[in-house]
């Protein structure tokens, strides 16, 4: 009987197989982690009841700063999400003042993702390209979850553009119990579509602002991960979702 063609041979990708492995703690909770230990070692030496929960919180702490791997689509019509979290709004707002000069003035679609305490906290890029434009704003310390959290809660934006000339926005946004919000770019930087580009410590919300042409990918209730969940596709049918 004769063997089947290799995939190569088909001219069809080489599959490997790929491994799981526990992801590791960014270089920026690895002094909080380290924090949260020393504690825990030093209360015990005071009384052992206090180190089983406070190991928990140290635990806690390193999953909160954990950065796992991602596999990030590619596409020149496509904007992946930069933020792991629930999509809670999908709504046309105006552009924020600080990115008129950038976008310009017609309202745009803005998709919304509200980052709970457990999710992985790292922002990623949307698309391929260079950093135009960063603008840190301060502010209040509202629950992120709320509308006008967009517009009064401390909060930075970023505008990236691609190779082909699209301008993608996205908002880091503090919450009720985030207090810092980190970026790890400036402009004139280049980006692949998926790299590391930010944190917000602890709770917090990300708004993407989708270009004209673009239509939502996600579905209200639907949880997003960064740097891997498709966001956004050029000349798409919008996507709706059923909760169940």
């Amino acid at each position: 009987m004769p063997s089947l063609p290799k995939p190569e041979e088909q001219g069809l990708p080489v599959t490997t197989t790929v491994r799981w492995r526990f992801p590791a703690i960014h270089p920026e909770g690895q002094k909080f982690t380290a924090i949260a230990f020393g504690i825990t070692l030093l209360m015990t030496i005071v009384h052992n009841i206090f180190f089983w929960p406070l190991f928990g919180l140290t635990l806690w702490v390193a999953a909160f700063f954990r950065d796992p791997i991602r596999t990030t689509p590619r596409g020149e019509d496509l904007i992946v999400s930069p933020a792991d979290g629930l999509v809670t709004m999908i709504a046309e707002v105006p552009v924020p003042r600080e990115l008129i000069g950038e976008l310009g003035a017609e309202r745009l679609t803005r998709v919304s993702m509200f980052m709970s305490v457990f999710d992985v906290h790292i922002n990623r890029a949307p698309i391929a390209g260079t950093i135009r434009q960063v603008v840190y704003i301060s502010g209040k310390f509202l629950n992120a979850d709320l509308d006008k959290a967009s517009e009064d809660n401390e909060r930075q934006h970023f505008v990236v553009e691609g190779h082909d000339g699209r301008k993608v926005a996205f908002t880091q946004i503090a919450g009720l119990v985030a207090r810092r919000i980190m970026g790890f770019v400036k402009v004139g930087d280049m980006v692949a579509a998926g790299q590391r580009i930010g944190l917000i410590r602890f709770g917090s919300r990300v708004d993407v602002y989708l270009p004209a042409g673009y239509s939502p990918q996600v579905a209200l209730g639907q949880r997003a991960i960064a740097g891997e969940t498709v966001l956004a596709r050029a000349g798409a049918i919008p996507v709706s979702g059923v909760t169940q």
